[in-house]
């Protein structure tokens, strides 16, 4: 297995469990799916949306662009049911992305400001890493913030949802 073959799998695993995710969350009222909790960004609603934020400024840098980073708290979608599909969305392109990834991609260097005003510049292949991890810790949180809400949080097993 080469390591965009890991990369086409991560995103694979990264729609599926995305959609058990918003599927549970399509249960709640409102109210819960909003309620302020302890954790990252104080609610799911937040989460969701920082995790959709952080996904389209990764793709973005790997695609040539993302020269900048905006607030990390951004809102990009108020209502639970398009930011829905806009997750769908992205998640079908991070597909299509890894699955044609340009040639030289997995050898080349992004560089970038982050939200705190300081520049990096980084390998691809530990930036995508990061971003996978990063899609998962924060799923992690919006499971447990579910189970706060007496719903029972899907199963995000890798290695169950890949092999069923």
């Amino acid at each position: 297995m080469t390591i965009l073959d890991v990369f086409q799998t991560l995103a694979r695993y990264n729609r599926i469990a995305n959609q058990r995710l918003y599927e549970a969350c399509a249960q709640l009222a409102d109210e819960d799916y909003r309620r302020p909790r302890a954790g990252s960004l104080g609610s799911i609603h937040a989460l969701l949306n920082h995790n959709l934020l952080a996904d389209r400024i990764w793709m973005s840098r790997f695609s040539g662009g993302g020269k900048s980073t905006p607030p990390l708290h951004t809102v990009l979608c108020d209502q639970f049911q398009a930011l829905r599909i806009a997750r769908e969305q992205e998640d079908a392109s991070m597909e299509e992305f890894f699955q044609n990834a340009p040639a030289g991609f997995l050898t080349s260097k992004l560089s970038y400001t982050n939200s705190k005003s300081q520049h990096y510049e980084e390998a691809a292949v530990p930036a995508v890493l990061h971003m996978f991890n990063h899609q998962t810790h924060h799923r992690g949180q919006v499971h447990i913030m579910l189970s706060q809400c007496g719903n029972q949080p899907p199963s995000l097993d890798m290695h169950r949802i890949l092999n069923p």
